[in-house]
């Protein structure tokens, strides 16, 4: 038991130490931030490579090479050439192989085969890398308080991501439908729920770079009126990602190669030749192309109005992120432009696809900084 100390006694160094600490409030909230912050961005660089692998799937008609959907032990390939030979014959009964690839060997069959079960193994990676990872914090007790709840998001949503998968792939593995793809519209689910997924993940990113005092801080100083036009802007951008898609579900890229006109006119022919009206908006690859053509001239003067208030921003990080944002979507309409004139080669359409989850990260990026301002210095002004 210490004794009386005089008011006059000098206090060691160590004992200043453990009087005052700093952020006494945040202790115990904090959790492993900085660990689940890089956890998270190995699960958004993997969902990346999910993207452009299932692009390069669908460029070379793999994606009904596997006709059933076994999510355990589906995970093991063919170990022998009998096993081969049935799957192969499994593929063999639907319209795919019947109507378009009556030519096929069995080493051609092997060749879409491997992407196709490349595509589905790496989902199951990400499903094994969140597992891992979230039940590894949570018994660790490493979690930060009120981030559990957020973290089950990305794996809910991926598990239903596979549900969904197959749900695409059922809608092309048929008999005498004369069905030779997926359904586009269900290929457009699938690839908006990856871009939410990946919405999520970077939102999460963001906010765990930076701690709670400095974000509730930052949080007093919100842009709402910039917050509003970056959001109407995702929104937009998600838009044109979903018709984006129903494009490549249909190779609708393919069948104008004009440009600024389509099929030599300001409207494409026969662009509503089905019936009822409304499959033309999904169906029709004339009209599917116009529709994506028009949303991106829309989409890129929205955003240039959305820079121009962006630049005015009192914060030097919002402004170059606006600045970002807006640079790399007009590089993206370019590259559009190139992909239609080019006939849509796997090279060009997956740079494409890429630069489509740039602009998405950005855009983000540039929302979030609305939400939660980074301060300037007078001198950094």
């Amino acid at each position: 038991m210490s004794g009386k100390r005089s008011i006059f006694e000098e206090v060691s160094e160590t004992e200043k130490q453990q009087a005052v600490q700093p952020g006494m409030i945040d202790r115990g909230r904090g959790g492993a931030r900085q660990a689940i912050r890089v956890w998270l961005m190995i699960l958004f660089a993997l969902v990346v490579v999910m993207i452009a692998v299932g692009g390069l799937t669908r460029l070379t008609d793999s994606g009904l090479s596997i006709t059933e959907w076994h999510p355990i032990t589906g995970a093991i390939p063919p170990l022998n050439e009998a096993d081969w030979q049935a799957e192969f014959e499994k593929y063999k009964q639907i319209d795919q192989w019947r109507i378009q690839n009556q030519w096929m060997e069995l080493d051609d069959f092997k060749f879409i085969y491997w992407w196709e079960w490349g595509h589905r193994q790496l989902g199951r990676v990400i499903g094994l890398v969140w597992a891992i990872g979230f039940f590894g914090f949570l018994f660790a007790r490493k979690i930060p308080i009120g981030w559990t709840g957020k973290l089950l998001i990305p794996g809910a949503l991926g598990g239903f991501q596979g549900a969904v998968g197959w749900w695409m792939v059922a809608s092309g593995v048929t008999q005498g439908e004369g069905m030779i793809a997926v359904a586009s519209y269900r290929l457009a689910v699938h690839l908006g729920l990856a871009f939410v997924i990946l919405g999520f993940l970077a939102w999460y990113i963001f906010e765990l770079g930076r701690d709670e005092r400095d974000l509730m801080q930052a949080r007093r100083s919100k842009e709402t009126k910039l917050f509003s036009l970056s959001t109407g802007l995702m929104h937009f951008a998600f838009l044109q990602i979903l018709v984006g898609a129903l494009v490549a579900g249909i190779d609708a890229g393919r069948s104008y190669t004009d440009w600024p006109l389509i099929g030599g006119q300001l409207l494409p022919p026969d662009a509503t030749i089905l019936d009822p009206m409304w499959r033309n908006f999904f169906e029709s690859p004339g009209l599917v192309q116009f529709v994506h053509r028009c949303l991106g001239y829309l989409l890129i003067i929205f955003a240039f109005v959305v820079w121009r208030k962006g630049s005015a921003s009192a914060h030097l990080q919002t402004r170059f992120a606006f600045n970002a944002a807006f640079a790399v979507l007009s590089l993206q309409v370019v590259v559009g432009i190139m992909t239609v004139i080019y006939a849509a080669p796997w090279q060009i359409a997956i740079f494409h696809q890429f630069l489509a989850v740039v602009v998405w990260t950005l855009i983000l990026r540039a929302r979030f900084l609305t939400a939660y301002p980074i301060a300037t210095s007078l001198r950094g002004a």
